[in-house]
């Protein structure tokens, strides 16, 4: 089965390919509008709600939310731009490109920068160089710049929320749609795992304004603390029913696999700290040294994850959650630049009950497209093009109702009874065993 990535729309429902740019004319084929969304939805839709509804559903976010939430706000947003350091300046910028270019990355960006700065540094200091303190001086304020840049996205975004701006009201409904459409599976089923490698606090923000209750593996309401050995849940006793607790809806598991900007270590423990969603970088808990307190790491493909707690454990949380049969694991945003996160996908992709869907706004500079090179592609569904990848567009037209929209599910059902309509139609998918 081939496929041709030089199309700007790719929709792949188990081995069927559709290409719908060439469903318009040639001149009109960039502007996504004219795609017609009744045709693709009566494709998308009803597969999307078969993979929501498998034994185990995880979704894998990227910088692409981020990137498109800012979008729709009209701010700025925090790149991946490249760092610059003055001291070993060019040797780190070469070597990051090498390696990129060696992990078929495509260009280097801030992560590799940062990582070969910080690896650099460990040389440095095993041999006692006097440009150790000057290269970790620079690591510092370098992150902690990257760290105000992150906090700078939020707060605007913030500011424009409660000034009731049309645009920023607008993206945050449109996230918590796009939350509530994947966290609202039955309770009885295992729950649903949300992973991110973002640093800022979005996806919480629009679980606290959705009403999702994340579990996270911290502990503790005044200083949270980051326990591995703990798989807590949500329970409820209904009334008059004894010895019978049941699973609360709307309840996730979360992990931020690069950790987070209001992470912090305290001697052998992890706390989250009280930083707020946009507070100002003068925070006192925004961190002077950044690169010995905040739990942020860059990507590696040296095995970092197991060799630094708590990546350890952020890790052993992804392969848990994706590599058992049944397992169903969605990418939004992701532009399969992370090697070792990769690797664990391959691993995935070994069980044969196991399915990808990759929903991506291009073909993130090839790494996709080199990424399903050697994998079973029966296993693999795409939606590719600036209109899947359009966070407003998914929502709209795409995604599956809530599978416990019982409600709606019941009114057809009495209305078929007494015959008023002869099937299921497109108010929703019966998304529920």
């Amino acid at each position: 089965m081939t496929i041709d990535w030089t199309k700007n729309h790719i929709v792949k429902i188990s081995n069927e390919i559709y290409y719908p740019s060439e469903d318009i004319e040639e001149f009109q084929r960039e502007n996504d509008i004219e795609i017609d969304t009744k045709k693709y939805r009566n494709i998308i839709e009803p597969w999307l709600a078969a993979l929501f509804q498998s034994e185990h559903l995880s979704l894998l976010v990227g910088t692409g939310l981020t990137t498109g939430l800012a979008h729709m706000s009209n701010i700025d947003s925090q790149g991946m731009d490249r760092v610059e350091f003055n001291t070993f300046g060019e040797e780190i910028k070469n070597f990051a490109e090498k390696e990129a270019k060696d992990l078929n990355r495509g260009s280097a960006n801030l992560e590799d920068d940062f990582r070969i700065a910080i690896e650099l540094l460990q040389g440095l200091k095993i041999f006692n160089s006097d440009k150790a303190k000057e290269l970790e001086k620079e690591i510092n304020e370098n992150l902690n710049k990257f760290i105000k840049n992150v906090l700078k996205t939020e707060k605007k975004f913030y500011q424009k929320i409660i000034a009731n701006d049309d645009k920023a009201t607008k993206a945050l409904k449109y996230l918590k749609s796009f939350l509530i459409s994947f966290s609202s599976r039955t309770a009885t089923r295992d729950r649903f795992h949300l992973f991110t490698t973002n640093y800022d606090r979005f996806l919480e923000y629009g679980c606290d304004e959705a009403g999702i209750l994340i579990l996270d593996r911290f502990i503790g309401k005044i200083l949270p603390v980051f326990r591995s050995g703990l798989e807590l849940d949500y329970h409820y006793n209904p009334p008059g029913i004894r010895g019978e607790p049941r699973y609360v809806e709307g309840v996730i598991r979360f992990t931020k696999l690069h950790g987070s900007i209001d992470w912090k270590f305290d001697n052998d423990r992890i706390l989250k700290t009280s930083l707020p969603f946009g507070a100002n970088e003068k925070h006192p808990d925004v961190m002077k040294s950044p690169f010995e307190h905040t739990v942020i790491y860059p990507n590696s493909f040296k095995g970092i994850e197991t060799a630094y707690y708590p990546y350890s454990e952020l890790f052993r949380d992804f392969s848990t959650a994706i590599c058992r049969p049944n397992s169903v694991l969605i990418t939004f945003g992701y532009g399969f630049g992370d090697s070792h996160i990769n690797r664990f996908i391959k691993d995935m992709l070994l069980i044969p009950s196991t399915h990808l869907l990759i929903i991506s706004f291009d073909n993130a500079s090839g790494r996709i497209e080199r990424f399903l090179n050697d994998v079973n592609p029966s296993q693999i569904s795409l939606l590719i093009g600036n209109h899947f990848g359009n966070l407003e567009k998914l929502v709209d037209h795409y995604l599956p109702k809530a599978a416990i929209d019982r409600i709606t599910m019941r009114e057809q059902k009495i209305r078929m009874n007494r015959g008023d309509l002869e099937q299921s139609n497109d108010k929703g998918s019966e998304n529920e065993e």
